[in-house]
């Protein structure tokens, strides 16, 4: 569901290498099929019969929504900090993956400790991933990715790599970029693709990602040691290596 709105909301054409629903079919469809697959959700939470699942999954629907918000707001806007960009992909990516990992907890009955644990495991291991989704939009071919490239730019969202480009480049390099946020559109993006490899905006979002995914992993040790555990320890070093 939120994948989605979120294609509607970003005016995507591709996913995964295909034509999005929105592309597809157009906007109402893919927003009615997005509420209905959101309803359905909450249906199959209320026949589990968990106030905790419901608490969890309401949280996480609220959270997401308000980054999909604050995304909205900092659109066109190069002036965000990064603090700010972090807190917006906590909110509107993270917190899914957080959701996600901490009911596993709940639904085999583990610690208040090692719901925290599992929680933070997908705190981290989600803003890994957006980190090096963000990267990926500068870094890989349109038919690796899947996806348009340069999509954030295009419609003025300031990614990490756009604003340390734009923080650390020459002053023609800052300008283009600035003015590209503050526009959108893609008519400078080889010359903003170039400031990024130069500045090095790819290392040093590639390097908080990692940062992200071994906070992840280290949340690990909180947990008894299984097959289940290597698996999410091979996911949260898989979400900084992947190439699309």
């Amino acid at each position: 569901a939120t994948l989605l709105h979120d294609d509607v909301v970003d005016a995507s054409i591709l996913r995964r290498g295909q034509k999005t629903a929105n592309q597809r079919w157009g906007n109402e469809a893919s927003v009615l099929v997005g509420d209905f697959v959101y309803s359905r959700a909450f249906q199959m939470m209320v026949n589990v019969d968990s106030l905790r699942i419901m608490q969890i999954l309401s949280e996480a629907t609220n959270t997401i929504a308000e980054g999909e918000v604050q995304q909205l707001i900092n659109r066109h806007k190069p002036e965000i900090s990064e603090d700010n960009y972090l807190n917006v992909i906590r909110n509107k990516t993270a917190k899914l993956f957080e959701a996600a990992a901490q009911l596993g907890a709940v639904i085999s009955n583990k610690t208040k400790n090692e719901e925290k644990a599992m929680a933070a495991y997908g705190r981290h291991l989600g803003t890994a991933f957006q980190l090096i989704d963000d990267v990926l939009d500068y870094s890989s071919s349109e038919n690796e990715l899947g996806k348009n490239i340069g999509s954030d730019l295009s419609q003025g969202n300031p990614t990490l790599p756009l604003l340390y480009a734009m923080w650390n480049g020459d002053k023609k390099q800052a300008k283009i970029i600035r003015d590209s946020i503050s526009n959108g559109g893609l008519e400078n993006i080889n010359l903003i693709k170039d400031a990024i490899n130069s500045t090095g905006a790819i290392s040093y979002t590639a390097e908080i990602a990692k940062q992200e995914s071994e906070l992840a992993i280290n949340t690990l040790n909180q947990l008894p040691s299984s097959e289940y555990l290597d698996a999410l320890h091979s996911l949260a070093k898989f979400s900084v290596e992947r190439q699309n």
